[in-house]
């Protein structure tokens, strides 16, 4: 077996530990501590507000899922080796993400998304055609995808409880490291999309958020 394949197949038996850690398993947190760990749970909230926080942040969780797919399916079929670190790099921070979700959901006594599989698969899927595009397509899909992101935080923020101090505190830093890579794409090289494509990826998010906040 020459070098290249034993890459391709080193790659795939790696994407495959990180689907089913992604999905299935319980992350840890790569780079940074939790940003509400110094912060005070709510005690006054209702349980109808904390069944829409868990909503929200279940969310964010599957935004994150589909973060760590999007990435992996770019890395792996990137063609110039510092995109594809770059992705790995951002698939690690975006790890501290969906740990912090995670744990946030635990402590509203809520659930993940039933669908995180479908979620998964589908967003590798997107990520491997971005990658297969082209480095300036794959990183313009990154940024483009992290300025939705963005916008998603803005208005989960506006609707969070002013006293749900924790859950804000961990949207307010994804928000600001989406932003960040975000830049980090475009700086990279990033191609901005044609609007149809943008619209067709407002879609599909909406049909993901929808479903996620229940299921």
């Amino acid at each position: 077996m020459n070098q290249r394949h034993f890459n391709l197949s080193d790659q795939i038996a790696l994407g495959i530990d990180q689907a089913l850690r992604t999905v299935f398993g319980k992350p840890q947190v790569t780079e940074r501590s939790n940003p509400s760990d110094n912060v005070a749970e709510a005690k006054e909230l209702s349980e109808t507000e904390q069944k829409h926080i868990a909503g929200l942040m279940r969310i964010n969780h599957v935004g994150e899922v589909c973060a760590q797919a999007l990435y992996q399916g770019q890395a792996m079929t990137a063609k110039l080796d510092t995109v594809r670190e770059s992705m790995q790099r951002a698939a690690d921070e975006e790890n501290d993400h969906l740990a912090w979700c995670e744990q946030r959901l635990d402590e509203l006594h809520s659930h993940k998304s039933l669908l995180n599989p479908l979620w998964y698969a589908g967003s590798f899927g997107l990520g491997a055609l971005a990658g297969l595009a082209g480095d300036k397509w794959s990183l313009g899909f990154v940024a483009e995808t992290e300025h939705q992101v963005v916008a998603h935080l803005d208005e989960h923020l506006a609707q969070l409880p002013e006293q749900d101090q924790r859950s804000r505190a961990i949207l307010e830093q994804m928000k600001q490291d989406e932003g960040h890579h975000a830049t980090v794409a475009l700086e990279a090289g990033g191609a901005k999309l044609p609007e149809p494509i943008k619209q067709v990826m407002k879609f599909t998010s909406k049909i993901m958020t929808n479903t996620a906040y229940k299921i």
